[in-house]
């Protein structure tokens, strides 16, 4: 029934993730510095890795789980850290501060 309904569940999420790659891929290129930060899923949001700069510029995208975190951030090469753990970087914290309403999510 594809054809009916247009692309498949599986063929739409292939584009997702390829388009939330390119989005990545282009933070890491265009910055310096950066790491990512892995979120568990709360009830409120789902599950996310967020990049940050070394300036504290930062951006969120959705991620399945914890294993295709860390294959994403070996593709991008940067580490990643779980949020839990390390909590965010201060200079992420700073940034919203400086630039209200300019986060990247």
């Amino acid at each position: 029934m594809v054809w009916f309904f247009g692309k498949s569940a599986r063929s739409a999420a292939k584009q997702a993730r390829g388009e939330t790659f390119a989005y990545l891929s282009d933070f890491v290129r265009t910055r310096q510095g950066v790491e990512a930060y892995f979120e568990e899923a709360t009830p409120r949001n789902p599950t996310s890795i967020v990049l940050v700069a070394y300036d504290g510029e930062w951006t969120r995208r959705k991620v399945p789980d914890l294993s295709a975190a860390k294959e994403l951030c070996e593709q991008l090469a940067v580490p990643l850290y779980d949020v839990a753990q390390t909590g965010y970087p201060r200079s992420m914290r700073e940034w919203t501060v400086k630039n209200p309403g300019s986060n990247r999510r």
